[in-house]
């Protein structure tokens, strides 16, 4: 079975995770509840952002408004679902006593809005004239 999977199965089945390993010190529980929640803050203003280019910059192409916003918004959902495998992976590995798991996504997501952000510089620059 996928790593995917069983991380997903482990989202809606807390026993499963109680039944692997040793009950970790429930500071590092607390704390990796947090980084989930700042996860979860982080793919909401992402969403948000998406619909404000959206709503917001009515004069700019339709092409590049939709581009910009369709790349926030898949920015926020991917964000909101890498959340709780994060979540379930890091309790997992704290309860087996082993080291928390590695990713690339917080650099992509870093780069994907980076870019973003350069786009709506040149907006901002150049204008979004028809």
């Amino acid at each position: 079975m996928s790593n995917f999977v069983q991380s997903l199965r482990l989202w809606f089945s807390p026993a499963r995770l109680r039944a692997e390993g040793d009950t970790p010190d429930y500071r590092f529980s607390l704390a990796n509840e947090r980084t989930f929640l700042a996860w979860l803050r982080t793919a909401l203003a992402l969403v948000g952002g998406g619909f404000a280019v959206d709503q917001f910059l009515p004069d700019l192409r339709w092409a590049a408004r939709a581009g910009l916003a369709l790349a926030l918004l898949g920015a926020g959902v991917l964000c909101a679902l890498r959340a709780g495998g994060r979540w379930a992976r890091c309790e997992l590995a704290m309860r087996r006593g082993e080291d928390l798991p590695v990713s690339r996504f917080p650099a992509l997501l870093g780069l994907e809005v980076a870019l973003v952000a350069l786009a709506m510089a040149a907006v901002v620059l150049f204008g979004w004239e028809r």
